[in-house]
């Protein structure tokens, strides 16, 4: 549960980011000010925010290739937000389980998306752990 706020807290700050151009670390501290948090929560977020901030190129183009007839920039910002954080956790976070990572973006998407929001994010999600996720285990496992 406190993960789970967690990863909403990291989602407001990374679409504050989009719309705004904020820091997303800068934004979630004046956000805290306001609205305090427990600091599991918060640091959780913070390594969130951090992780998606320097590996979003790599997360990015694993969207683009899973969206073969979507554009980035077609995207809503709270979705494309949501595939970020799950993919971070799927592919960089050694403590979460692909598939709850899978499953909280597609919880994300139920609750701050739109109509579409979880299926196109589960749609996407599922398309990125087939085909990268268990291939780069796979390779991983094979280098090893």
């Amino acid at each position: 549960m406190r993960r789970r706020k967690a990863r909403e807290l990291a989602l407001r700050m990374l679409y504050q980011m989009e719309t705004n151009g904020d820091d997303p670390e800068l934004a979630l501290a004046k956000y805290c000010e306001t609205f305090p948090y427990q600091r599991d929560i918060v640091d959780y977020a913070k390594l969130l925010l951090s992780g998606v901030t320097k590996e979003k190129s790599v997360i990015d183009r694993y969207i683009e290739d899973a969206c073969e007839h979507w554009k980035m920039h077609r995207i809503t910002y709270v979705d494309k937000n949501i595939l970020r954080l799950g993919i971070y956790e799927m592919f960089f976070s050694v403590d979460v389980p692909p598939k709850v990572a899978i499953d909280e973006a597609i919880e994300l998407g139920k609750k701050y998306g739109n109509e579409d929001s979880r299926s196109f994010v589960n749609g996407v999600m599922d398309r990125i752990f087939k085909d990268y996720y268990a291939k780069e285990i796979r390779v991983n496992n094979e280098s090893r």
